[in-house]
């Protein structure tokens, strides 16, 4: 499909209206050593709209892998509030956090992170290993429909040392996807590709945005990727600076 097909699926949501999956106020990240004292994330303040894929961009350092920890509910900020459909994520309890990260939020990495000893199918399953009242049969019917998603329905039973770096990309994003989240992590996905992979899972992210309605907050040093999103927040030192 292409980009421009792709674009005519659904509207484009407008982020000042669309309903916040995701707000963030205040935002804070310091770390402190004896004798250092380091500002990852300055008042940060940003609100997501359902539906919205945005780019997030910066020098390397300037905290924007910090700021999708936060986002994704792998790391705590040291002041300010975090807010999913508009519940502060503090008043949740560990066992509530745990089953959001695992339902609501898909994480997509440079660098996979596939099991080599597991076949593509166990490894889209994997996750799904850790929701309750999954049984081993739903597993597999999610996991081959995420793979018929990025189109590996084909490569079930090789393993990530048999795929390229893109099919092993899609790999990732299909077991992201096999939990149905709404919101989509992706921490430069297109980092480890040549151009032409790189351009091919781009399409499918926005596919899955444009046709699905997912969420996607990425994380990029590509402008050229970055301009095919909805929104581009730029990080410097911590701040943001547009």
């Amino acid at each position: 499909m292409s980009l421009a097909s792709v674009s005519q699926v659904r509207p484009l949501p407008d982020a000042a209206t669309a309903p916040a999956i995701l707000k963030l106020t205040d935002i804070e990240k310091i770390y402190q050593t004896k004798t250092i004292e380091t500002v990852a994330l300055n008042r940060v303040n940003l609100t997501i709209g359902k539906g919205e894929f945005v780019s997030i961009m910066g020098p390397s350092g300037c905290g924007k892998s910090t700021l999708l920890s936060i986002i994704g509910l792998l790391d705590e900020p040291t002041s300010g509030t975090v807010e999913i459909d508009g519940r502060p994520v503090a008043a949740y309890s560990d066992r509530e956090l745990a089953a959001l990260r695992n339902q609501k939020i898909g994480f997509v990495f440079q660098s996979y992170h596939l099991i080599n000893d597991l076949s593509v199918l166990d490894n889209v399953e994997l996750p799904l290993l850790y929701r309750s009242g999954v049984g081993g049969k739903e597993r597999q019917q999610r996991a081959l429909a995420a793979l018929d998603k990025v189109g590996l329905s084909a490569r079930t039973n090789h393993f990530p040392s048999q795929l390229s770096g893109g099919q092993r990309q899609r790999v990732a994003i299909a077991r992201a996807l096999a939990g149905g989240p709404e919101l989509i992590l992706a921490d430069e996905p297109t980092g480890n590709l040549d151009s032409v992979m790189g351009e091919e899972i781009m399409d499918l992210l926005l596919t899955l945005n444009r046709e699905d309605g997912v969420t996607i907050v990425m994380v990029t040093h590509d402008e050229h990727q970055a301009q095919k999103t909805e929104r581009v927040i730029r990080f410097f030192d911590g701040s943001q600076v547009s």
